[in-house]
């Protein structure tokens, strides 16, 4: 299961979208360096740079169960290495899940940063890049699934 290279694009998936949950996505500074605006997966909350106290605390469920399950159906798909079809199936389903998840996040960034700071863009931090990551393996593990199944179907041919 494991010497198979989807199988650890796969695992690479899960073990990011598991790890997204406690990395910071996105950071926004206001134009009088006073307060900071910071994106997680499970809030957007505003912080005093001077005391590091919270002004406003925003719970954003919507990434972090997104980022869950895309790990959840990245493992149930790396356990299903017997039957490529249905792999093949989760893996375009777990890209549906992190693109709305990356859809999201850009769409929350947006909203947030009009109201905060319109003049300037915050910085993407490494969750953002995450689920990119975890988007570009799944492509590949997919890739590699469907040559696999394409082998077999030909050496089936043959016989």
């Amino acid at each position: 299961m494991i010497q198979r290279l989807q199988s650890v694009f796969l695992l690479l998936v899960a073990i990011t979208m598991f790890s997204l949950p406690f990395l910071t996505i996105w950071v926004q500074v206001n134009p009088s360096q006073t307060e900071q605006l910071k994106l997680t997966s499970w809030a957007l909350v505003t912080t005093s740079i001077n005391s590091g106290q919270i002004i406003e605390h925003n719970n954003n469920y919507l990434i972090g169960i997104l980022a869950v399950v895309a790990g959840l159906i990245a493992v149930y798909s790396l356990l299903q290495y017997k039957n490529r079809t249905r792999q093949m199936f989760l893996n375009m389903i777990n890209s549906l899940v992190m693109g709305i998840c990356l859809g999201a996040t850009v769409f929350i960034t947006y909203n947030a940063n009009e109201t905060f700071n319109p003049e300037a863009t915050g910085a993407y931090i490494i969750g953002f890049y995450a689920i990119i990551f975890a988007l570009i393996m799944n492509m590949l593990a997919n890739r590699f699934i469907r040559k696999d199944e394409m082998l077999v179907r030909s050496v089936d041919r043959i016989r």
